[in-house]
């Protein structure tokens, strides 16, 4: 049976969380669009990959490879772009479930460029199991990490790894030598690019949003042409129409050091990726509140996997596109559906010689400006995430040193220029030192830090309580939401205690927190206060009431709030103590 278009109709994907689809979102990760829109959309991400599949080519240039191994390993890595990024969308338990487009990954290329140079086009196999295996067993265990993995940290992933594309984005855009001059022409095309992106995502309607870059592409291809700056037309004699690679034989006598090192870097790697399965989920859940650990769980194995098996065929081990995540936000599209076709898009083009030769002779410009957009959008989106969460001294200084870490080693690389060749690769990278540094510290700060607290109230509770709520929110990095819901929710149930009658008195407010609740917990003095009520008093009623009546509406009014603004309300004695207990699910 052949594969038509009619067969995607048909076809059931594994079935995935139902989440609350934003304002922004055109197609969520489970609408299948209208072919109409779906082919430009998948045709979009499958052209921005193979563009980015450069780096595949850098690593054959370092490698020294012939015309011909260059051809085939770049049909390769670009075979096992399209596995990768058919796992991540198919979901189950072998991807995320998500639109995360796989290419050649940056960090690898020197890596695969030794591997390539020293033992050809067969050692991939060994890279891929390598980078692919740490992977696939981190998957497994991701579940269990999350303490290593809060918005905060994340955030600071993805903000960094929006730095990193700054330096080729901005000499692919200006055309910067050696020489660091401004080539006018490029600076030109690159911005004809990137205005046609930014104004129809902007102005654009609902269609052009959709199209914005693929426009954008057109209109710098169109200028680059106007100006002489598209070449390379003459090398389409030289390559067939159609053409099936040849997966080369494995070479498994690998040195052990190269394999440990690229196991390591295969390894951080898997930062980016569950950084990516945050942001793209983040974007397609109206409702987002922390990172799904099993689209990332699922992700990293789609990863691993999609590694072990492009290294098979022979190509590159890949990594999420960034570019393409910032594709995703700028058409408003994160169906899984156009990962689907898109992979299928790019396996078409692998066959196709002269149509991948096309897509790599995109000018350098055109690629820079796509890549300046999809930096602006992983800083910025890095920056929300790693504020979202209600942030102390600690979240200051894990946030601010991780990204001055990485910084400087992006601004000053010649820091790094005396350290071994064997950590040259660690080091020398700003992403990589930027994400350990993170996680360390935030395993450090969480030293000393309980995950309870009790402070007493004394003559001003309700300044106590707020002054308490907004400390040990910034400790545990609690979503700022929850911490002012909470907030409100303790200054109403001090009200509701202190006009109950009685003579009651807030004495002590204790809290407990863990990724998914917050839990406050108001002592006072008095018997427990029974809480019946669940509508606000009528207030045309209370224009003639007594005072009496007034104070019980107060009570009233307050008992509604405090069960509005919680998720559930408790109250009790324990030990002689009176309590009123707050839950909020975090």
């Amino acid at each position: 049976m052949t594969f038509s278009l009619s067969n995607l109709k048909s076809l059931r994907l594994p079935v995935d969380r139902v989440r609350r689809k934003p304002a922004e979102i055109v197609y969520s990760s489970i609408e299948r669009p209208p072919v109409g829109a779906l082919l430009p959309l998948a045709g979009q991400h499958a052209i921005m990959a193979i563009a980015l599949s450069v780096y595949a080519l850098a690593a054959a240039q370092l490698g020294g490879l012939s015309v011909a191994d260059t051809q085939i390993f770049l049909t390769c890595s670009i075979i096992g772009m399209a596995i990768a990024t058919f796992l991540q969308a198919w979901g189950g338990r072998l991807g995320s479930g998500t639109l995360l487009v796989h290419i050649p990954g940056p960090i690898m290329v020197p890596f695969v460029g030794v591997a390539l140079k020293d033992y050809g086009l067969g050692s991939m196999l060994m890279v891929g199991l390598a980078a692919g295996l740490p992977a696939m067993a981190l998957s497994k265990l991701l579940p269990y990490l999350r303490p290593l993995f809060p918005p905060t940290v994340l955030g600071v992933v993805v903000c960094t790894g929006g730095f990193s594309l700054v330096q080729g984005a901005t000499q692919q855009s200006l055309g910067l030598g050696t020489a660091y001059a401004i080539d006018p022409i490029s600076a030109l095309i690159a911005g004809v690019t990137l205005a046609v992106i930014v104004a129809l995502s902007i102005w654009g309607n609902a269609a052009m949003k959709l199209f914005g870059l693929a426009c954008g592409i057109i209109a710098g291809v169109v200028v680059a042409a106007f100006c002489g700056r598209l070449s390379g037309a003459e090398l389409f004699a030289t390559v067939p129409v159609v053409a099936v690679p040849d997966i080369p034989t494995p070479v498994f006598s690998i040195a052990p050091g190269l394999i440990i090192v690229i196991f390591v870097v295969g390894l951080l790697e898997q930062f980016d990726t569950f950084a990516s399965t945050v942001i793209i989920d983040r974007m397609d859940d109206a409702d987002w509140h922390r990172p799904d650990m099993k689209t990332a769980s699922g992700g990293v194995m789609a990863h691993g996997f999609g590694n072990i098996l492009t290294g098979l065929v022979g190509g590159a081990p890949t990594s999420t596109s960034s570019a393409n995540i910032g594709l995703s936000h700028a058409t408003g599209t994160t169906s899984r559906w156009v990962g689907i076709v898109a992979a299928l898009a790019m396996v078409i083009f692998a066959m196709l010689p002269q149509a991948t030769l096309a897509l790599t002779l995109i000018p350098a410009p055109v690629i820079g400006a796509i890549q300046v957009y999809a930096a602006a959008f992983l800083v910025v989106s890095g920056l929300e995430l790693a504020t979202s969460r209600a942030i102390d001294s600690r979240g200051v200084f894990m946030i601010g040193l991780s990204l001055f870490l990485g910084l400087a080693v992006m601004l000053i690389p010649q820091l790094t220029s005396d350290v071994p060749e064997s950590l040259h690769y660690f080091v020398g990278s700003g992403f990589v030192m930027s994400s350990i540094c993170a996680i360390v510290l935030n395993l450090l700060f969480r030293i000393g830090t309980s995950i309870e607290a009790r402070a007493e109230l004394g003559d001003n509770p309700t300044v106590e309580v707020t002054d308490f709520i907004e400390k040990q929110g910034g400790k545990w990095a609690a979503r700022r939401e929850i911490v002012s819901r909470a907030g409100l929710a303790a200054l109403e149930t001090i009200e509701l205690i202190m006009v109950s009658g009685q003579d009651r008195q807030p004495v002590a407010v204790k809290a407990r927190f863990d990724e998914f609740n917050f839990d406050l917990e108001i002592q006072h003095t008095g018997t427990a206060i029974e809480l019946g009520i669940d509508e606000a008093p009528d207030v045309t009623q209370l224009l003639e009431a007594d005072d009496e009546m007034i104070d019980s509406a107060m009570v009233n009014i307050s008992m509604v709030l405090v069960h509005r603004l919680a998720d559930r309300v408790r109250v009790g004695t324990r030990d002689g103590v009176s309590f009123i207990a707050l839950h909020f699910d975090h």
